[in-house]
């Protein structure tokens, strides 16, 4: 395997294997404060949380930023109920037909974390006779701890409380035939591949004609979170985010995706046709496409104020938002438009 395919791999799982809910993301800045300092790329933390990382260039006055969120869906505690299970509240996009029944861990303020399971309220459907009539929502659904709870005083006294998150299981695996399968694909993929670039402008002789920054954002699944931290200089914001897969549109799970339009509007049309000739000039797999119901952190930076031309990529992903799937291919070619495109 390529050596800059296998750590892209490497920084993927260990990114995923780390709980990281909007919100709740300090533990995934850490590691990359840390994995950024072994690789001697300097970086900082933002007072929102997220990484800031300069990857070096020459001309200042029209860097590049790139952006990658390390933030994921989630949920947190709404409600003890008298039974000691726990009502959730969602935190970002995460739904509760592709929730249920997935292993979870709730955090306490205090360091202790549980295991449970999100379930349909009255789950056996041997009892239920309204099991499959009823609409999985947050409301009908509620986290069944792995502890021996009988009321909301047992769950108070394991220190569980209002505002507590819960993480949801990644089931992280690869397969034989190269494709990749998680939750937080969105967009810890991406912020692998972010990492991945780093590590090969700082291996390389060559030096970017333009500097690089890097963003890693923590509060992409709720709107803001590449809204500030750019950089003085910076002229163009790419947000390196997955690419969806799905009926109308081009992408597939082995192309890196150039997106031209989302629900947030079109992207920079400069930037776009840039990285189609870059794509074509190297021989990269790409597709193009519209996403409907899709924002990005770039558009963040825009809706801030920030005078910046902005474009997207990303490896096709496949659920999104759900039990996530992309491949060894498309991971690559993202990787590679990274570099045919800036150099």
């Amino acid at each position: 395997m390529d050596a800059d395919l296998a750590y892209i791999l490497a920084q993927a799982n260990a990114l995923l294997a780390i709980d990281s809910p909007s919100g709740y993301t300090m533990d995934a800045a850490a590691y990359l404060l840390k994995e950024s300092a072994r690789l001697k790329i300097p970086a900082r933390q933002t007072h929102k949380g997220g990484i800031l990382m300069d990857f070096g260039g020459s001309d200042t006055n029209n860097a590049v930023l790139l952006e990658a969120h390390i933030d994921t869906l989630g949920a947190m505690v709404a409600e003890i109920k008298s039974d000691g299970r726990l009502r959730l509240s969602p935190i970002g996009g995460m739904n509760a037909n592709n929730a249920e029944a997935e292993n979870c861990h709730v955090k306490t303020r205090w360091g202790n974390s549980y295991e449970g399971c999100f379930q349909l309220c009255n789950a056996s459907i041997h009892v239920n006779a309204d099991y499959n009539k009823t609409s999985r929502t947050f409301d009908s659904c509620e986290m069944v701890l792995d502890e021996p709870v009988k009321n909301a005083d047992d769950v108070h006294a394991l220190g569980i409380d209002i505002g507590d998150y819960v993480c949801f299981d990644p089931r992280t695996r690869l397969t034989k035939s190269g494709y990749m399968k998680s939750r937080f694909l969105d967009d810890k993929l991406s912020a692998a591949i972010l990492m991945g670039y780093g590590r090969y402008l700082r291996q390389c002789a060559q030096i970017p004609s333009r500097h690089i920054y890097a963003h890693f954002t923590v509060f992409e699944e709720v709107g803001h979170g590449g809204s500030a931290s750019v950089l003085e200089g910076v002229t163009e914001a790419i947000s390196l985010d997955m690419g969806c897969v799905g009926k109308g549109l081009n992408c597939t799970e082995h192309q890196v995706s150039i997106c031209v339009k989302d629900s947030g509007g079109p992207y920079h049309y400069e930037v776009t046709t840039g990285l189609v000739n870059a794509a074509k000039k190297a021989g990269i797999d790409y597709a193009l496409d519209i996403y409907p119901y899709y924002g990005s952190d770039v558009e963040a930076t825009l809706r801030a104020g920030n005078d910046v031309r902005h474009g997207l990529i990303g490896p096709g992903v496949y659920a999104s938002h759900g039990y996530e799937r992309s491949h060894l291919d498309g991971i690559f070619n993202t990787f590679r438009l990274l570099k045919a495109y800036l150099g």
